[in-house]
């Protein structure tokens, strides 16, 4: 089924409720069940993003999976990068996009670490041959029922992987991006509704909308755009590692569509902002939400 085809959204993909299931670690989108969609034959692509070079965290699964196989069926040659266990669901989202005849590179490891993150910005520009997007998408959730039990290292982690690794990119990526170039940034309805046991998720993804919509303003002088997808409850192996088994089964059960989107649906979000047709778009926000009526 292509994704431009006329669908109900209530019945265009799987509802809870799900298996019961849970994943240790970061989770793998293999392990899934049902499997998510990440548009490996619903995205049409148009071209719109043709020649594009493009560095994709988060690469392996979900969201970050979704964007970088929808970008290459536009025309871009990508980045892969996700934690160094993920990456066998990084190889699948490679051979897919070597499948469309675009150039994939893996580019593996943990964005926790500030040498790694500034060579990553390198390494993508000389595998590219330059770069002309960054889109992050990588992220760190758990659930953490009583704030006097959570440590500082998980506290820690969570702002490096979800906040300081998006500076240290940036701050990389900056020297390298040509005007016309964009930033996409990956916030979450939860900096709006914050769930009141991922506090520290929720104030990093609202961290990250303002970050970014401070950073289009600096960077606007240089041509450069920088905007922020809002996801809502998504299918991706997050969710497998931080709920319990029996509440995922019905994950996504309480939004007006009565399920959660797949990755798939992402996709031509970050297509829109990362490619020409946003020209004059920067310092926005997009959400996809699936009605859940979080005010912006």
């Amino acid at each position: 089924m292509s994704q431009l085809d006329k669908q109900d959204p209530r019945t265009q993909y799987a509802r809870p409720p799900f298996p019961a299931q849970t994943q240790q670690g970061a989770g793998l989108a293999s392990a899934m069940h049902p499997a998510p969609d990440h548009g490996e034959t619903g995205y049409q692509g148009t071209g719109r993003m043709r020649g594009y070079r493009v560095l994709v965290t988060g690469a392996d699964s979900g969201i970050g999976r979704a964007a970088a196989i929808a970008m290459a069926k536009e025309g871009a040659d990508v980045a892969l990068n996700a934690l160094p266990e993920e990456r066998s669901d990084l190889e699948e989202v490679r051979d897919v996009i070597g499948a469309l005849g675009r150039t994939a590179v893996l580019l593996p490891g943990d964005l926790t670490d500030e040498d790694f993150c500034d060579g990553l910005v390198r390494d993508a520009v000389s595998m590219l041959g330059g770069l002309d997007a960054l889109v992050t998408v990588a992220g760190s959730q758990q659930v953490h029922e009583d704030v006097t039990q959570q440590s500082t290292e998980s506290f820690d982690r969570t702002l490096k992987v979800n906040l300081y690794s998006l500076f240290w990119l940036v701050r990389a990526a900056v020297p390298h991006l040509a005007p016309g170039s964009a930033i996409v940034t990956t916030s979450s309805v939860s900096a709006y509704e914050p769930q009141a046991r991922m506090i520290d998720y929720a104030a990093t993804k609202s961290a990250i909308i303002t970050y970014t919509n401070g950073l289009a303003r600096q960077l606007a002088p240089k041509g450069i755009r920088a905007n922020t997808v809002v996801p809502g409850p998504v299918w991706t192996p997050l969710q497998p590692v931080s709920y319990p088994g029996d509440e995922i089964a019905h994950y996504g059960e309480g939004t007006p569509f009565g399920r959660p989107a797949q990755p798939v649906e992402l996709g031509s979000a970050y297509v829109y902002l990362a490619g020409p047709e946003s020209s004059y778009t920067s310092g926005s926000t997009l959400t996809v939400a699936g009605a859940t009526g979080v005010a912006l």
